[in-house]
């Protein structure tokens, strides 16, 4: 049963990791979109407004992602509940 254990951390570990890389990549995104709007006049023309827009995607996407990958870390942690009970039944 030990070899459950390892698996499920390693789907864990590969979930959270692919999370984490898209979080930093929409987060590099959103920092070089804010730098650049930054440096600009404060003219607002159609292109200044469509980067505000995405600016606010990109925060929305980034604030989804936190939020999926909290409910994955607890779905996780309570499958690896569920295994482990079982698996202490199976032994008795």
């Amino acid at each position: 049963m030990q070899s459950h254990r390892i698996a499920d951390a390693r789907i864990y570990e590969g979930i959270m990791m692919n999370t984490k890389k898209t979080l930093m990549a929409v987060l590099a995104v959103s920092a070089l979109a804010f730098g650049l709007a930054a440096c600009q006049k404060k003219e607002e023309g159609p292109a200044e407004r469509a980067g505000k827009k995405i600016d606010e995607a990109t925060a929305t996407a980034a604030e989804k992602v936190e939020e999926v990958t909290a409910k994955v870390g607890e779905k996780m942690q309570e499958a690896g509940k569920e295994i482990q009970k079982a698996a202490d039944d199976a032994k008795k």
